[in-house]
């Protein structure tokens, strides 16, 4: 009995070694890619015991269209469309020069990534310093797979264009790749049967009253399943968001009501409650920033309760006493303020915090921060020439009854709404708000095609004149190629 006792324990321990030695996982997890996508992807896949291997499928640089570079959405399209439906497990590579390392784009056009592949290819995206794109059409992913690509991307040094189509998830977990530490620049989520909650997530990944996503350039939420609920709540997103420059929610279900939201962050709004409350935390932080050296008077409708006002000294000869102490030391501070701006900026290693959100721009007669010796200016001079990336600390808001009054989103330079259930009726809330839009700024194109209004009604007719002069390429009815097509 004792012999077969041993006997078993010493086959239980034989069997205990050889999963140590041959568990795939810690195998992967050890494994060092080489950065060429050829070698380590297959080599990959054999480790984790994988039987039917995509082909990785490498496009020299010679058929690459330099046209193209940067992740082109147009043509990503176009070859989509060409692509056969639920081809072939094939990794779709385009290099950047010869070397098997410079891989630059990575497509899967219509066959489904399971765990495993996802796993790999997670594994293999860190070690492609010269990827810049990727897309994944009708892959298959799942939220599982969403969240663990949106930890890889942070890895990748390179890759800012991301392509995710055709993949409806459960959970709609699309918004993290919108996250406010998320590189991408250009994010392309076309028909992902997004509805009013995967908008209402998207929405708030682009502002709130506290944060915004500062990177992303362009958005394509086309033929998805948003209605007037998911519009406004894209809207609300963009109320504070001063990065996006492009938007498409052709292809929906937006009615009147979402598109009045969307013209109204267009020209100027007023903010509510909560953006209020951040706008005065803002202004005071900055008003005690040493590193501005600018204390600006706020208004009656930005002070806090508890501040009280110039006006609130008894008497008038206070009044007049403490205003003349004011000019006097306006005059004698000037110069002070000015060499210890410079001097703080010069030797403080570690600014204050929110001077991080504050970008100065470079004059005409030199880089900023060169050995060029520019003028001293005051501290109001130095306050116009201070861009503030935060919108609350524009310096264009008016009060008007009570009301703090925001300009609109002009930062947003293309909106495209073609294709939805907008009427006649909303049209002039749009005219009315690029009208207020200044001159140099605001959008330069509204495709508004194919929606539930004649062509040649008058706000129409005005919108597209409108266009034509602010974008000389505009030409009214010209197809939107990268979006008419269903493609998915």
């Amino acid at each position: 009995m004792s012999r077969k006792r041993s006997e078993k324990v010493k086959d239980k321990s034989d069997k205990g070694n050889v999963g140590v030695e041959e568990d795939p996982s810690k195998m992967t997890d050890e494994y060092q890619c080489s950065g060429s996508l050829e070698t380590d992807f297959p080599g990959l896949c054999a480790l984790l015991g994988m039987k039917d291997i995509p082909a990785v499928s490498a496009k020299q640089p010679a058929c690459a269209n330099p046209e193209t570079d940067g992740g082109n959405m147009e043509d990503s399209q176009s070859q989509m469309k060409t692509a056969p439906l639920w081809s072939k497990p094939c990794l779709q590579v385009e290099l950047e020069s010869e070397d098997p390392r410079s891989v630059k784009s990575i497509k899967v056009f219509g066959w489904k990534v399971d765990e495993l592949i996802a796993r790999v290819l997670n594994k293999t995206l860190p070690s492609l310093s010269k990827l810049q794109s990727l897309q994944l059409w009708q892959a298959g992913l799942t939220d599982r797979m969403v969240i663990s690509l949106r930890n890889t991307l942070s890895l990748c040094s390179n890759l800012r264009t991301v392509t995710l189509e055709g993949n409806p998830l459960p959970q709609q977990s699309y918004h993290l790749l919108l996250s406010e530490d998320s590189v991408l620049t250009h994010l392309s989520l076309r028909n992902n049967r997004i509805g009013d909650e995967g908008a209402r997530l998207i929405g708030s990944a682009l502002s709130t009253a506290r944060s915004a996503n500062k990177n992303l350039l362009s958005l394509n939420l086309a033929f998805n399943s948003i209605g007037d609920a998911g519009a406004a709540h894209i809207a609300q997103g963009l109320r504070l968001n001063r990065a996006l420059l492009c938007l498409s929610l052709s292809n929906n279900q937006i009615g009147d009501s979402g598109a009045a939201h969307l013209a109204t962050i267009l020209g100027q709004f007023a903010l509510t409650h909560e953006e209020v409350v951040e706008r005065r935390k803002l202004l005071l932080e900055r008003d005690q920033s040493p590193s501005l050296g600018v204390c600006a008077e706020l208004s009656p409708t930005d002070r806090p309760p508890s501040m009280p006002s110039s006006t609130s000294l008894s008497g008038k000869g206070a009044n007049k006493g403490t205003s003349k102490k004011r000019e006097t030391a306006k005059k004698d501070e000037k110069p002070a303020a000015n060499l210890a701006g410079a001097t703080a900026k010069k030797e403080d290693p570690k600014p204050n915090k929110k001077s991080s959100d504050l970008k100065v721009p470079r004059g005409k007669g030199g880089k900023l921060g060169g050995k060029e010796k520019h003028p001293s200016v005051s501290e109001q001079e130095l306050a116009g020439l201070v861009e503030i990336v935060s919108p609350l600390l524009e310096q264009s808001v008016q009060h008007r009854d009570g009301h703090v009054i925001l300009p609109g989103n002009a930062a947003l330079t293309s909106l495209n709404l073609a294709g939805n259930r907008i009427t006649e009726r909303s049209l002039p809330l749009f005219l009315s708000a690029l009208q207020m839009q200044t001159e140099g700024s605001g959008l330069l194109r509204l495709s508004l095609q194919r929606n539930r209004f004649p062509p040649d009604c008058e706000s129409h007719v005005k919108i597209q004149e409108l266009m034509m002069l602010r974008d000389p390429l505009n030409k009214p009815g010209a197809a939107q190629t990268e979006e008419e097509g269903q493609g998915a």
